[in-house]
């Protein structure tokens, strides 16, 4: 298992960096990493996902939402075409902090039998976080 991950403490409420996360049909505005999300963020329902990992092609996949806390966290889990090739189970988690201040965090856990294989990708998703960590903290801020 390999992980990606990528936080950003802003200077705006947990409401309004949650209001931006959780908007998917806004992605496109504003999002470098993931450039589209379709789909009702609820248990159990599938979700359809673009992602654009600098240097890389577009890569769409159809994750399934394992769970959901309206105002802090969606979770889910996508597979590349197979279930055990390359499998990502991804968090959105908003955390409030003192003083009206927040903290965004993005992560990924990466299981797989082609992920040894997946070095670029790998580098390349993780500087994917990191632009929509500091995406978020843009949005939430202006």
């Amino acid at each position: 298992m390999k992980s990606l991950h990528a936080a950003v403490e802003i200077d705006a409420p947990a409401e309004r960096v949650w209001q931006i996360v959780s908007d998917f049909r806004s992605y496109p505005e504003w999002n470098p990493f993931i450039v589209r999300a379709t789909g009702t963020p609820r248990v159990g329902e599938r979700l359809d996902v673009t992602i654009v990992a600098p240097g890389l092609k577009p890569a769409s996949f159809r994750p399934r939402v394992l769970s959901l806390e309206p105002g802090r966290l969606i979770r889910w889990k996508g597979e590349l075409k197979v279930p055990g090739l390359f499998d990502g189970r991804h968090a959105l988690i908003v955390d409030p902090l003192d003083g009206g201040r927040s903290r965004f965090t993005t992560h990924e856990d990466v299981t797989g039998i082609l992920l040894p294989f997946a070095g670029k990708v790998m580098a390349a998703s993780q500087q994917g976080f990191e632009l929509m960590a500091r995406a978020v903290k843009e949005r939430a801020e202006a």
